[in-house]
Parts: structure tokens; C-alpha cells; sequence
């Protein structure tokens, strides 16, 4: 009789959305639901999601979070040019290292749609074992960054998970 192998823990993400109309509840958020939807299509586990103002609130929001240690947290807004939108402001100090490679490709694959995709300025990178995305907050250019992401995140997790899966 073979013993029962026991299945490996499932992986746990994050989302964190900057809109201060949709905290205020101005109007209703479109991305969050989208990136949830998405990471539970991969099978991870949503252990947080908030909705915060674009400002300050959202480097108390990304420490609550990188302290839950998800396998990934994916953000959406405040990548722009508005005074404040600071999300990749707050975010870069608190990576390890910085994937360029990552946002170039959501660059790309966002400037085949429309040129403001160039403004992003997001980042992509780790912190500790988990690995951050700073989306845009259109739905549109989330769909766009989840593209990019779905054949490469399993891999990410997997390295920062210490697995040599190449």
C-alpha cells in the first residue's frame, strides 16, 4: 500500500489597489476583482485585499501585507504622473532586487494598445520571498500586465521558493 504523498501548500498572493475615488467609494474599483479572478484561475490564494488612497496610506498597506509574506503581491494605480501617485514611490525601497525585465515586457505589451503605457512607472521585483508588480490602474492595462505575468509567474514563485525549475 503506497503512502499518500501530501499535495504542496498552495501559493498565496495579495492585491493591493491605490484609487482614491474607489476607497471613497466614488466609484466601484474594476482592477482588483480582475487581478483576484486571475490569481485564483492559477490557483493561489487570496490572503488580503484592500483599496486604498493614492498618498501615504499605501506604505502602511504594502508593510500589513509583505508582513503576511504572500508568494505575490500585485498593486494597481499610482503608477503615473499625478502628484499623488506614489505607489512605485513607496514600493522600490522595500525590494531586494528589481525585475526590469518584467515591466519592460508590461510596457510593451501595453504600448501595442495605446502610447500612455510608456508613463508607467511601475516596478517589479522581490522582497524577501515574495514577488511585487506594480500594475497600472486601468483594467485594460492590468489585463495587459496579467498577460505578461501568466507564463512566467509560476516560474518566479518557484526560484524564490528555492527551486531550480530551468
Amino acid at each position: 500500500m503506497s503512502t499518500p504523498v501530501p499535495a504542496a501548500p498552495r501559493r498565496t498572493a495579495a492585491v493591493l489597489i491605490a484609487s482614491t475615488r474607489a476607497a471613497a467609494g466614488v466609484y466601484e474599483d474594476e482592477c482588483g476583482p480582475l487581478i483576484a479572478d486571475w490569481l485564483y484561475a492559477l490557483d493561489y490564494d487570496l490572503v488580503l485585499a484592500e483599496v486604498v488612497p493614492d498618498g501615504d496610506e499605501i506604505s502602511a498597506s504594502l508593510r500589513r501585507i509583505l508582513a503576511l509574506a504572500p508568494s505575490v503581491l500585485l498593486t494597481s494605480g499610482g503608477t503615473g504622473l499625478s502628484p499623488d501617485d506614489v505607489t512605485p514611490d513607496l514600493t522600490e525601497p522595500l525590494l531586494d532586487r528589481q525585475l526590469p525585465g518584467v515591466m519592460e515586457a508590461i510596457r510593451a505589451k501595453g504600448l501595442a494598445s495605446t502610447p500612455m503605457a510608456a508613463i508607467s512607472r511601475g516596478y517589479a521585483g522581490t522582497a524577501g520571498g515574495t514577488f511585487i508588480v506594480n500594475l497600472p490602474g486601468s483594467p485594460s492595462a492590468v489585463a495587459d500586465g496579467l498577460a505578461v505575468l501568466e507564463p512566467i509567474i509560476g516560474h518566479i514563485c518557484g526560484q524564490l521558493e528555492g527551486k531550480r525549475e530551468h
